[in-house]
């Protein structure tokens, strides 16, 4: 079976011959700074290192775990539109304080971050059209009624064709919508909340595996391996729930199970954007930074530079 570490060799955005491939290596790199956690095709969770609001330090030997997902929320440009929630402001002045904040890494545990890490991906590789949300179902239902200006189309994931920089998503919750569900549930909900959780593919290394990369996965940034047909399109995506679930009774437990809804396939003409950097986030002069932030791998400038 392929490793983490092999899909996803290439975590290199500027060496990206494609958007999706860009949307992938992001993605990528943010998986290994957490040390490759991931979930097996049993559904069974294969590794992990580090959680969400831990103080030790990720793959870079310099970022503690708790910041990287404060960065999710500021370099996704979202956090500001957190204020009101307890704990959020003080994660704006933490990204660069030297203790750490339990104010802020309260709103990292309570507030769900996966739509975060989402955006952050999608602002970081230049995806045209994309606007940021805290809430999944914000860019699912941009690309069921808006299919013109959305970067994504809005496809049955039982047939389409999965290839890097899409998103698989799945509805939470008890009721059970598939792919016809969720077309009728955003036609008479156009403006209603809805609980979801969406995943990036990335470039497989294996014709029978797909790779997806998504962040708040089991309080990290987790790598999932779905099944493929011979055409290359999932293959009996696992559904259901873990009602049941326990020592005794183990072949109800699987961490793929869910109520997988929709293929947010990226459309293939899109070319990156230019990006623009949000307030605070690192200002890049060739290969240094002037407003460097802890853990983006960039080395500052010299003072003359």
């Amino acid at each position: 079976m392929a490793t983490a570490a092999v899909v996803c060799a290439g975590t290199d955005p500027s060496r990206a011959t494609t958007l999706g491939e860009r949307i992938s290596a992001v993605a990528c790199r943010e998986n290994a700074l957490w040390y490759r956690p991931f979930i097996n095709l049993h559904g069974q969770l294969a590794s992990m290192a580090l959680s969400e609001a831990e103080t030790g330090l990720l793959q870079d030997g310099a970022t503690p775990a708790w910041k990287r997902v404060a960065e999710y929320w500021r370099g996704s440009g979202l956090l500001w539109g957190m204020n009101s929630f307890p704990g959020a402001a003080a994660c704006a002045r933490a990204v660069n304080a030297d203790f750490g904040s339990p104010d802020c890494r309260a709103f990292l545990i309570d507030r769900p971050w996966s739509a975060a890490f989402i955006s952050f991906v999608l602002v970081r590789a230049g995806v045209p059209g994309f606007r940021p949300s805290a809430r999944h179902i914000d860019y699912v239902r941009d690309a069921y009624l808006s299919p013109g200006s959305s970067p994504f189309l809005f496809v049955d994931p039982d047939i389409a064709l999965p290839t890097a920089g899409d998103l698989l998503c799945y509805a939470r919750g008890t009721t059970s919508f598939g792919y016809a569900g969720l077309q009728a549930w955003i036609a008479a909900n156009p403006d209603a909340a809805l609980a979801m959780h969406c995943e990036i593919v990335t470039r497989s290394a294996d014709a029978h595996t797909a790779y997806l990369i998504g962040g708040n996965v089991l309080q990290s940034v987790t790598l999932r391996m779905l099944g493929l047909n011979r055409s290359g399109r999932f293959w009996n995506l696992p559904r259901g729930s873990d009602i049941g679930c326990s020592p005794g009774n183990q072949a109800v437990c699987n961490f793929n199970r869910h109520d997988w809804v929709v293929l947010l396939k990226l459309k293939p003409s899109l070319q990156a954007v230019p990006v623009t950097p949000i307030p605070g986030q690192p200002v890049e002069h060739g290969k240094c930074c002037v407003q460097c932030v802890v853990g983006a791998g960039i080395p500052r400038c010299p003072a003359s530079h």
